[in-house]
């Protein structure tokens, strides 16, 4: 006889269970398994309650259910909003925020009629701090990879060896093939451990968008956006940092554009990865484009830059050891000692440059070079360099005086940078292109 003060009497305390179940606990994020335990005891509640509803009569209506619903749900989505910044990450490096297994598999809610489309949206929403998540623990892979390199190309002993590595990046060079082991690839480590990684990244992506309920295109463009920003942000800041180093040395920058090059060109490799994951062809209408031949264009680049300022900030050091004496009444008998070893480090400079690819950079407008190979390039600054600092040795304004001896000890020194031209240092110069960059210093 007191039916409608029981059904009264159990709404309120359902109710009450229901904050306590919807309060999450404090760590709930250090875990996986507290996000589950979190969601586990929320669908529980509401299995329970569906299931009162229908074998009962009146205790539990469809209205109360749905009102207890929408207070889970507003709950639930404050208290993911809440943890979403900090994500656990299972340890196969493969990073899962925790959400989608709980709305899309049973006993999930909609199963039992319940909408969890704001579920779906707010997941949708944190989509960008995950992916931002994501970049976060990349930069520290890249940086670890980049640390470790030895910057010298890969040996490869045996066969078993080069099958490893083409098999973990696109490489194929028939001449290569031909040789006879041992013999070596043109880039280091770090190329085919980068270029692994790149695809770990893109399946984590995959990984987040398994039961959102998106198209097949809408997976195809988050993937392509999340990793284009690992490429032109995180990976390109990591190389950056690495070539502003203030202990680089030339050979590392050499090696540094070889792999540049290389991932440069496996770009459609990755095109091809995403494509075949997503079954999303590239000529679809606005499927995003890679920008990773911007990012590896843009890291060369600045390799070569790094080469020209080392270089002509060598070249400086040398010159810091000239001492002539401007009144001397004869000159020596040879070019003066700084400037010949001046010119012994050009000579062993460039020919670690020997194996260099074509480069696509842009000259200094000062240099009259047809022609962007590097090396090619980095010679001529270097001689350009060097016969501005000899001028402005010979014209600054503290040389009041010059006697005859010392200008034809001048002459020595210039004669021995016009042999080092003409001796065809970096091969593929058009004939005394090189020497023109002392044409100036000659004739003062």
């Amino acid at each position: 006889g007191a039916r409608e003060t029981f059904e009264s009497y159990y709404r309120k305390q359902r109710r009450k269970q229901a904050r306590l179940v919807l309060q999450p606990p404090s760590n709930m994020h250090e875990t996986l398994d507290g996000y589950r335990k979190y969601f586990n005891q929320i669908v529980g509640f509401f299995v329970v309650e569906d299931h009162i509803l229908h074998t009962t009569q009146g205790l539990v209506t469809r209205a109360c259910i749905d009102e207890l619903w929408e207070m889970a749900l507003s709950k639930t989505i404050a208290a993911l909003r809440t943890h979403s910044g900090l994500p656990p990450f299972h340890t196969d490096s493969s990073p899962q925020l925790p959400g989608g297994g709980f709305i899309a598999s049973p006993p999930a809610p909609q199963g039992y009629g319940f909408p969890v489309n704001q579920l779906f949206d707010m997941l949708l929403e944190i989509q960008d701090q995950y992916s931002e998540t994501l970049l976060k623990k990349w930069a520290g892979v890249f940086r670890n990879i980049l640390d470790s390199d030895n910057y010298s190309p890969i040996p490869v002993p045996n066969e078993e060896v080069y099958k490893k590595i083409v098999g973990q990046f696109p490489f194929q060079d028939a001449e290569l093939e031909k040789q006879p082991f041992p013999k070596k690839f043109p880039f280091s480590e770090f190329v085919p451990k980068v270029y692994s990684q790149i695809k770990e990244f893109i399946y984590a992506c995959l990984k987040f968008s398994e039961d959102l309920h998106l198209s097949s295109t809408e997976v195809d463009d988050m993937i392509r956006k999340s990793t284009n920003l690992l490429l032109t942000r995180t990976l390109s800041n990591c190389l950056q940092n690495v070539i502003k180093r203030k202990n680089v040395g030339l050979t590392e920058l050499v090696q540094i554009i070889i792999n540049t090059t290389h991932l440069e060109k496996s770009c459609k490799f990755l095109e091809e990865f995403i494509t075949n994951i997503t079954n999303v062809l590239p000529e679809t209408v606005h499927t995003t484009k890679l920008y990773g031949t911007t990012t590896f264009k843009d890291a060369r680049h600045a390799a070569e830059e790094e080469i020209y300022t080392n270089l002509n900030q060598k070249i400086d050091q040398f010159l810091q050891l000239a001492d002539y004496d401007w009144m001397a009444l004869e000159p020596g008998s040879r070019a003066s000692d700084y400037l010949v070893d001046l010119i012994g480090f050009l000579r062993s400079t460039f020919a670690v440059f020997t194996h260099l690819p074509v480069s696509q950079a842009p000259r200094p407008p000062s240099l009259p070079l047809q022609g962007g190979k590097v090396a090619q390039t980095a010679c001529m600054s270097a001689c350009k360099h060097l016969s501005t600092s000899l001028l402005q040795l010979l014209l600054e304004a503290e040389v009041r005086q010059l006697s005859l001896g010392a200008l034809h000890q001048f002459n020595l020194d210039v004669e021995e940078c016009e042999e080092f031209a003409r001796s065809g240092p970096v091969p593929g110069f058009q004939g005394d292109t090189l020497q023109l960059a002392f044409i100036d210093l000659r004739q003062v």
